[in-house]
């Protein structure tokens, strides 16, 4: 694949249910194919695990000492260093850091369609299978709580809303906020914005079906509308920024 599998000597996870998960997924691996834009790189692992015979999705709560989104749902992940050498290494060197997870514990499949947050980073999603059996360790200084929801929550959910988000540039576009309620944890879990975005792109690679919502895609051809929309949000931030100078 463009971005190449980076896997581990861990067995992998159910056969039936992920054999067709890793083969759709890396139809969508874009690999390094947009590293070279100018704008500040982060990244960030969706970790999908197995439990009940259904994919789920690990998912973060930020502490509420942090100085940016303290409280808010994300994915494990952050700014890019000088030392990563690639997306997949930020990815990893991050949920090391804030959740315990060991890099040689995760099953690298494929790195998906970046996004854009608030602050201009270029954020691309790394998307690899954990065990079931991993032990989180958050790091209290960064993580609150660690959860985990099953991924067709993010093509059938329970409790949706979406709402329309102009960018500073202008650009407009659809946020997604799913209201999830966890049993485990006795506790509901806004998941929304950027975090929400990369969950229900995710979700529709791997399920290959229409949600119950609307979506910005063309869902009969999922891999060109989502390359079109990332370039259509890039060039408007890019032309703001140039416009500045």
């Amino acid at each position: 694949t463009a971005g190449g599998c980076r896997c581990s000597g861990l067995p992998p996870p159910r056969q039936g249910l992920t054999e067709e998960a890793r083969r759709r997924l890396r139809q969508f691996d874009i690999g390094d194919k947009f590293s070279r834009l100018p704008l500040p790189r982060a990244a960030v692992l969706l970790p999908l695990v197995v439990r009940g015979e259904r994919l789920h999705l690990l998912l973060t709560v930020r502490s509420m000492q942090l100085r940016r989104s303290p409280g808010e749902v994300c994915f494990p992940g952050g700014k890019s260093e000088a030392t990563d050498k690639d997306d997949i290494d930020t990815a990893l060197r991050e949920a090391k850091e804030e959740v315990g997870l060991q890099p040689e514990k995760v099953e690298v499949i494929c790195r998906l369609m970046p996004g854009i947050d608030k602050m201009n980073n270029l954020v691309t999603p790394v998307v690899g299978f954990i065990e079931d059996t991993f032990q989180v360790t958050p790091n209290p200084d960064e993580v609150s709580k660690v959860f985990v929801v099953p991924l067709e929550y993010f093509v059938k959910p329970l409790n949706y809303k979406t709402f329309s988000y102009k960018t500073s540039s202008g650009y407009l576009t659809r946020i997604h906020c799913f209201i999830y309620d966890d049993q485990e944890h006795k506790r509901s879990f806004k998941i929304w914005g950027l975090t929400a975005h990369f969950a229900v792109f995710l979700a529709l690679v791997i399920f290959g079906e229409r949600p119950t919502f609307e979506v910005d895609y063309d869902l009969d051809n999922l891999i060109a509308s989502s390359e079109n929309n990332f370039i259509n949000l890039y060039a408007s931030i890019y032309e703001t920024k140039k416009s500045n100078l």
